[in-house]
């Protein structure tokens, strides 16, 4: 009797998958706009394309589900006022390193290389204006480090 109800249950089972994943989508995929956003790192300046989240359905969403990331691009969380900012990882299929960025557009904090699917919160560790989400191991290898600046629009110079 069990050998006969596994095989109909391990089909049940796998027929349910579609039903599962779809309802990890979210209901309607958010669209971004983009703008120039430059670091300011000792003597370089490193140009970056970011995509603005700014509504709630945006930031809910962020790069959740992206399977991909041109090098110099990434997504800009920017808020009304600072506050302390926590993160996770759920539906992110690709690391990112995370830039917490303070209303002067100083960089107070940085989490690199973000593990994939993690619902581990990720946190600010202090009040700030917006966290830049970019390519995991983007910080590394352009030497972005705390203190430095960000130049953009949103932040007062």
């Amino acid at each position: 009797m069990i050998r006969r109800m596994f095989p109909l249950a391990l089909v049940a089972l796998i027929a349910l998958i579609p039903v599962w994943v779809h309802a990890q989508l979210p209901s309607q995929m958010q669209s971004f706009t983009r703008e120039p956003l430059v670091i300011v790192s000792g003597t370089q300046r490193h140009s970056f394309e970011v995509e603005m989240a700014l509504t709630p359905a945006q930031q809910q969403q962020g790069l959740m589900f992206r399977r991909t990331m041109p090098a110099m691009a990434g997504m800009l969380f920017l808020h009304q006022e600072e506050r302390e900012q926590a993160m996770w990882m759920m539906n992110t299929f690709i690391p990112l390193d995370m830039v917490f960025i303070r209303r002067d557009g100083r960089i107070s904090h940085i989490v690199e290389r973000t593990v994939p699917h993690s619902t581990a919160t990720i946190s600010s560790n202090g009040p700030v204006l917006a966290v830049l989400e970019l390519n995991g191991g983007t910080v590394a290898r352009l030497g972005i480090k705390v203190g430095d600046r960000v130049d953009h629009r949103g932040f007062a110079r």
